[in-house]
């Protein structure tokens, strides 16, 4: 829906109806600004709908100094943004909205209803109700300045036509290049490095991660939960998680591998060698699991197979890629199983090896690692150091996250503040 005002100029023009600016134009307005929003799709919100598979992890309640150790670039320069409007305000805000909201397991809060729709929609709500105007399947083509400092931008309206429309202040909030069906195609990153800005090399963030293992073919949909995953680069380990691996066409997901994919993207990006180690029984030591399996051989008949073994172990659809990597047949007699053979299925159990090969692109990614250079931004005004009157919020800016709601929270506190337009100080 459009919303229509007098011709009388805009004080602020938000580029991109996504969480950051969203919020950005929702808060100028509400603060007595005349806002224009122009977004290139058909309609608000597109990314935030479909966030959260589709129920919108909207952020994590942890504690700040805990909610920061999250965020992987940039910490320090989020951190004025989020003690000006942090994950607690976030959920007071939707709630007032009319959003129920509640926490999950780590953490992670989301709608009552599940549907991210609710997100998307109360954002859209605030903006409507404050008389923000908004311009749908409008494309910006680029950021007016003169003398230095901003003066609006131009685009091309949903009939084609190029215009151009002036202001004092534009907030760039055009999201990175993931999921870019909804709209996230880099445009942000074009216009700001045209207006001087340094950006940082673009990679996907929180990623499936692709595998040369020769059993991967056989894992698809499946889910191991409660196991204890380790990175390691150049054989050596460097990040360690526990939590839930899936297997799918795209490669390997689920919580651990995402929240590891920022280190493996880089490692690879660089030229190292990347594998995953994976712990299917990380509760047991060997010894344990040695007892343990001892057990369940005897419980199991002498012309039992050894994939009955297995299935004692591992999901069903784990037991004949399981097979094959430790190189026994499933229909092997267990009474025939050798003692080296149950110190290699041992071994493989505590940790099952992935070499990482690759990792899935942007269309499958959730957030982008890199972007406009924060030490080139104010951080606590999100204006531009480099152009006055230009403000950046959300995703354009080299900001990113591990999952668990810590990107949208990210989006929510950078938009809130370039919304209030405050202007920076000169040194």
């Amino acid at each position: 829906m459009e919303q229509q005002t007098e011709k009388q100029g805009f004080d602020v023009i938000v580029v991109g109806a996504g969480a950051a600016g969203l919020m950005a134009a929702g808060t100028a307005a509400q603060q007595g600004r005349r806002v224009l929003l122009l977004e290139k799709m058909e309609k608000s919100g597109r990314k935030v709908r479909i966030t959260g598979k589709g129920r919108c992890n909207v952020t994590n309640a942890r504690p700040a100094e805990e909610f920061a150790s999250q965020v992987r670039t940039n910490a320090e320069f989020f951190a004025p943004a989020f003690a000006g409007f942090d994950n607690r305000a976030t959920i007071r805000f939707f709630e007032r909205r009319g959003v129920k909201l509640e926490i999950e397991r780590g953490e992670r809060v989301f709608p009552k209803s599940g549907k991210a729709w609710d997100i998307a929609n109360a954002l859209l709500d605030y903006c409507v109700e404050n008389g923000v105007e908004i311009r749908y399947d409008t494309r910006v083509t680029g950021i007016l300045t003169l003398a230095g400092r901003v003066f609006g931008v131009k685009y091309i309206n949903k009939r084609g036509f190029e215009r151009k429309e002036e202001c004092p202040a534009v907030i760039l909030a055009t999201g990175g290049v993931s999921y870019p069906a909804t709209g996230s195609t880099g445009d942000g990153y074009a216009f700001a490095a045209d207006l001087g800005h340094t950006i940082e090399p673009l990679r996907p963030s929180l990623t499936p991660l692709v595998t040369s293992h020769p059993q991967v073919r056989y894992l698809h949909k499946l889910l191991l939960r409660n196991i204890r995953a380790t990175l390691y680069i150049d054989n050596a380990p460097v990040r360690e998680e526990f939590g839930e691996l899936g297997f799918s066409e795209r490669g390997i997901e689920g919580a651990v591998a995402l929240r590891m994919s920022r280190d493996a993207v880089d490692a690879l990006i660089d030229g190292h060698r990347v594998k995953l180690v994976v712990d299917l029984k990380p509760a047991l030591n060997e010894e344990i699991l040695r007892e343990r399996i001892a057990r369940e051989r005897a419980e199991l008949a002498p012309t039992e197979f050894f994939g009955e073994l297995l299935r004692k172990l591992v999901p069903q659809p784990l037991v004949q890629p399981l097979a094959r990597e430790l190189d026994i047949h499933s229909k092997d007699y267990v009474s025939k199983i050798t003692d080296a053979q149950v110190t290699r299925l041992i071994r493989t159990l505590k940790g099952l090896t992935f070499p990482i090969t690759d990792y899935a692109p942007f269309e499958y990614a959730v957030t982008t690692a890199g972007g406009v250079r924060c030490e080139e931004v104010n951080p606590r005004t999100m204006e531009s150091l480099k152009v006055p009157g230009l403000y950046l919020a959300g995703e354009v800016l080299d900001l990113d996250a591990n999952t668990g709601g810590y990107n949208l929270q990210i989006a929510f506190s950078t938009g809130r503040l370039a919304g209030q337009l405050r202007k920076s100080k000169p040194e």
